[in-house]
C-alpha cells in the first residue's frame, strides 16, 4: 500500500488547481493521502471539500479563536477504499481520533478523558495542544497512524516556543503509551523541524544545537529512540533533498530549502516467528520512501532571478509531498468507516443528499438570467419598432389625406375645414419628428463631448502615472552583486520596523557561493528617523 503526506498550503487553492478534490486525490494514486494546513473551519466544510468518491475523509479543523489563528492549520486523512461500510480493507480505519490527547469528541478511547500516560499534564494545556486542528490519528490495525502539523516557532517568539515544546512532549508520552501496549506506530507529516545540517540548504555550525532538533533526533533509531526517519534511513547521503522552500523569495530556482516533511515508523514487523534482533516495521515492510519533486511549483525553464520575477505567482504549495510504499500488509475484519468520518458531517450529509438540485436550482437561475437578458434586449427592439411604426403612420395619414384631398369634391367650408385639420395633424407630427431629431443630436453631441472630456483625462491621468513610476524606478538602487534595479518590499512582521519599505536584490534566493543567486543586498527606503 502507498501512503502520501503533503502540506497543501491551503485545501481550497489545490483543489482550484487541480479541477477538483477528486482530480488532486487521484492524482497520487496512493491509498491513503494525509494533507495539512488545509486552513478550513469546521463550519467551512462542504460535500466539495471534504467528499469524493471512492475515499473516506477524516478532518481535524482550527477551534482556537485567537488573533490570526482562525482557519488556521487543520489536517485530513483521506482513505482510498472500495466500500465505506463493510470493508477488509488495511486502508479503511477501524477507529479515528480528532487530535491526540483524548478529550476532543471521538477519541479512540471512546470516554472524552485523556489517554493513558497523559494524566500528569493539565487539562489546559491537553485542550490547548488540539484546539489548533493539528492532528488526525487513524487506527488501521495493522498501525497507527499520526496525521500531523507541527507548530512553527520563530527565535523570538517565546510563547509559540513554549507551545510547540509543550505540543512535542505530549505527543511523545502518548507514542510511548502506544509502544508500550505493542502497537506499530507511523508518523507522517509536516513536523517544522529539520532534524540535521543535511536537511537544511544554509545551516551553521550551531544548527543542530537548536533544543527541537535535538529532540527530533533523540527519537530516531540511531539515538537509541523507536523511531526510524523512513527518508533518510533509505536515503542516507542524498543532498538537497528539500521539501519546502520560502514561498516569496523564488528560492526553488536553485533548490535553496529544507526537509521539514517527514514519515516515521516505530514498532516490530507481522510476521508470526522472527528474530528480534534482525526485524522491524522498517527492514520488513518498508519498501521505499522519496519526494515527488514533481509537485514543486518551480519547473526548468520558468526562471525567476531576473527583474520582477518575484511578482509572479507560481501555481502550487511551497511544499512538496513524499511517498512511502509499505509491503505484505495483510487484509484485517470486517468493519465499517468510524464515526469522524466527513460523510457522517451533518452538514455535508444535507449537501449531498441536494447536490442534484443545488445543481439544477443554478442552470435554472442561469437559464433565467438569460431569458431576461433576451426579454430585455426584445422589449427594447419591441419599443423602436412602436415608435418607428408611429412616424411611419404620420407620414402615411399625411400622403393619404392628400391623395383622397385630390378625389373627392366636398364643399368649399368643408374642403377648407378638412384641409385645415389635416395640416395641422401633419405639422404637428412633422413638429414632434423634428423635436425628436434635435433632442437625439443635442444627446449625441453631449455623449460625444463626455467622451472627449473622459478620454483627455483618461490620458492626462496616464501620462501623471507613467510620470510617477519613472521618479519610483529613477529612485530605487541597484544591487550590488548584480549592478541590477532591487525589488521595493515592506516590513509585514510586528515590532519597531512595520511597515518600513526596503529594498532586496531581485534574484532568487540561492546558495551565497553561486554568482547567479541574490547577492544579499539590503537597503531600507527611507531613515528610521522619518519612518513614524
Amino acid at each position: 500500500m502507498k501512503i502520501v503526506t503533503y502540506n497543501v498550503n491551503g485545501l481550497r487553492s489545490r483543489i482550484s488547481q487541480f479541477g477538483s478534490l477528486h482530480k488532486l486525490l487521484t492524482s497520487f494514486d496512493a491509498d491513503i493521502i494525509c494533507l495539512q494546513e488545509t486552513k478550513l473551519r469546521r463550519q467551512e466544510l462542504t460535500a466539495d471539500l471534504a467528499m469524493a468518491d471512492g475515499y473516506e475523509s477524516y478532518f481535524s479543523c482550527t477551534r482556537t479563536v485567537d488573533k490570526g489563528r482562525t482557519g488556521y492549520a487543520g489536517v485530513a486523512t483521506f482513505c482510498r477504499v472500495k466500500s465505506a461500510f463493510s470493508s477488509h480493507e488495511v486502508a479503511l480505519p477501524i477507529a479515528a481520533e480528532e487530535g491526540f490527547t483524548g478529550l476532543l469528541e471521538n477519541s479512540l478511547n471512546g470516554k472524552g478523558e485523556a489517554h493513558e500516560g497523559l494524566e500528569d499534564f493539565a487539562k489546559d494545556d491537553l485542550l490547548k495542544v488540539d484546539n489548533e486542528g493539528r492532528c488526525v490519528v487513524t487506527d488501521h490495525g495493522h498501525f497507527v497512524l499520526f496525521n500531523l502539523y507541527g507548530p512553527r516557532a520563530e527565535c523570538d517568539d517565546a510563547q509559540r516556543i513554549q507551545f510547540k515544546l509543550t505540543f512535542y512532549k505530549i505527543l511523545q508520552k502518548r507514542w510511548e503509551s502506544l509502544l508500550l501496549q505493542e502497537r506499530r506506530i507511523i508518523v507522517v507529516g509536516d513536523l517544522n523541524i529539520a532534524p540535521t545540517a543535511l536537511d537544511r540548504c544554509d545551516a551553521g555550525p550551531d544548527f543542530e544545537k537548536n533544543e527541537f532538533r535535538r529532540w527530533f533526533r533523540s527519537i530516531l533509531v540511531e539515538c537509541g529512540g523507536p523511531f526510524n526517519d523512513v527518508f533518510r534511513t533509505k536515503h542516507p547521503d542524498r543532498k538537497e533533498a528539500f521539501t519546502c522552500w520560502p514561498q516569496n523569495t523564488g528560492a526553488e530556482e536553485f533548490n535553496y530549502g529544507s526537509r521539514i516533511d517527514h514519515i516515521l515508523c516505530a514498532g516490530s514487523c507481522l510476521h508470526q516467528e522472527h528474530d528480534l534482533q534482525g526485524h522491524s516495521f522498517m527492514n520488513c515492510h518498508v519498501m521505499e520512501c522519496d519526494i515527488l519533486t514533481q509537485y514543486r511549483r518551480w519547473k526548468p525553464g520558468n526562471s525567476l532571478r531576473w527583474k520582477g520575477g518575484r511578482s509572479i505567482k507560481l501555481e502550487g504549495s511551497d511544499h512538496a509531498p513524499v511517498l512511502t510504499r509499505l509491503l505484505g500488509i495483510p487484509d484485517i475484519a470486517h468493519h465499517s468507516t468510524p464515526t469522524l468520518s466527513a460523510r457522517y458531517i451533518p452538514m455535508i450529509r444535507g449537501l449531498q443528499q441536494t447536490l442534484v438540485s443545488v445543481l439544477m436550482k443554478r442552470q435554472v437561475a442561469e437559464q433565467s438570467k438569460s431569458f431576461e437578458m433576451s426579454s430585455s434586449t426584445s422589449d427594447e427592439n419591441i419599443r423602436i419598432e412602436m415608435c418607428n411604426e408611429r412616424v411611419k403612420r404620420s407620414f402615411e395619414n399625411c400622403s393619404t389625406s392628400g391623395s383622397e384631398h385630390s378625389q373627392s369634391a366636398p364643399s368649399n367650408g368643408t374642403k377648407k375645414k378638412a384641409r385645415k385639420s389635416q395640416w395641422s395633424q401633419l405639422s404637428l407630427s412633422c413638429s414632434q419628428q423634428d423635436e425628436l431629431n434635435s433632442s437625439a443630436s443635442t444627446q449625441d453631441q453631449c455623449e460625444l463631448n463626455s467622451c472627449s472630456l473622459e478620454k483627455e483625462k483618461t490620458n492626462g491621468a496616464l501620462l501623471e502615472w507613467r510620470r510617477i513610476q519613472q521618479v519610483m524606478q529613477n529612485s530605487i538602487p541597484l544591487c550590488k552583486g548584480h549592478s541590477e534595479p532591487c525589488v521595493a518590499r515592506v516590513v509585514k512582521k510586528q515590532g519597531p520596523n512595520f511597515g518600513r519599505r526596503f529594498y532586496v536584490c531581485a534574484r532568487a534566493e540561492g546558495p551565497a557561493s553561486n554568482s547567479e543567486a541574490n547577492c544579499g543586498y539590503f537597503k531600507w527606503a527611507d531613515s528610521k528617523s522619518r519612518h513614524k
